[in-house]
């Protein structure tokens, strides 16, 4: 008997348990927050070989902080295979947020790469003005830069730590939200990146835990003001990821086994969550707001 064209053409499934790199992560060098993509060993994935666009995105503009590196370069990376253009923010790795725009650019988009600091509220109300004026447009906004540091009692968290991981993790997705909003069609999207960590917090990462906590509850009350406009608001909780942040924020200790403590053994690469927000950008997700979507390696439900 023979087999029917759609057998012939049957995609080649991959154990999720080896599709990727597993800890022990032993060969990291030494660096400091944010982190550099290009002294990880392995290289995170995303997307820059594997993804492919359909057209979901086509003609729209996204807002993406924290785009140089990690789930903001996937992000980016599938945005713009989808025909979005692209405004590309980031705090201090121009190496990283170049490489970003140049493959973010063969999709041939639009592209800006816009350097600053969001903890400050003015330069959150420029950013989101300088991506309208360079592109015309904005029409999503995907909150997903943040900031951690650990410690191993409470004593070492100081103020001014708690402050500036709560200025870059929760006022800023406040401000960003605050001014998009006056420029966000019907139809547009705010994404925020939360965490497993706001539903199952560490205590070595209290304070980036609890800002966590804090954006699960802004997504979901923002959701229902945002409505009134016709612009939905959504989440995403990864667990553990393969970014910069990891070797860049954690002990060696920490990042060796980092992932290990799920059912796939292994942390997920960026390009594993940024078809998620490209689903929830798009208008297959119209009747999904005030949602949160997990992406734990099984860790939880969320």
């Amino acid at each position: 008997m023979k087999m029917s064209t759609a057998t012939e053409e049957r995609i080649q499934l991959v154990d999720p348990r080896q599709a990727y790199a597993r800890p022990p992560f032993k060969d990291q060098e030494a660096m400091k927050m944010p982190g550099s993509t290009e002294k990880m060993k392995p290289r995170p994935d995303h997307g820059e070989e594997s993804y492919e666009g359909s057209g979901k995105l086509k003609g729209l503009t996204a807002l993406i902080t924290g785009a140089d590196s990690g789930i903001g370069r996937a992000i980016a990376i599938c945005y713009a295979r989808e025909g979005a253009n692209i405004a590309i923010n980031y705090l201090s790795e121009d190496t990283d947020a170049k490489q970003t725009a140049e493959v973010a650019k063969q999709a041939g988009v639009d592209v800006s790469v816009i350097r600053g600091d969001l903890r400050e509220e003015s330069f959150c109300n420029e950013l989101v003005e300088q991506t309208r004026q360079e592109h015309g447009a904005i029409d999503i906004l995907v909150n997903n830069a943040a900031y951690q540091e650990t410690g191993n009692d409470v004593d070492e968290f100081s103020t001014e730590l708690f402050d500036r991981i709560f200025k870059t993790n929760v006022y800023a997705p406040f401000w960003l939200s605050r001014a998009v909003m006056k420029h966000l069609p019907p139809g547009g999207s705010i994404i925020n990146t939360v965490s497993i960590q706001g539903y199952d917090p560490s205590p070595y990462l209290l304070p980036y835990a609890s800002t966590k906590s804090a954006m699960l509850g802004m997504t979901k009350g923002l959701a229902k003001l945002a409505m009134d406009h016709g612009v939905r608001v959504n989440a995403v909780a990864p667990g553990p990821v393969w970014t910069p942040l990891i070797p860049g924020s954690m002990p060696k200790e920490k990042f060796e086994e980092f992932g290990a403590d799920n059912l796939f053994g292994r942390p997920a690469q960026p390009i594993e969550l940024a078809p998620l927000y490209v689903w929830l950008a798009s208008p297959d997700a119209s009747y999904v707001t005030g949602e949160v979507f997990g992406c734990t390696g099984g860790r939880t439900p969320v």
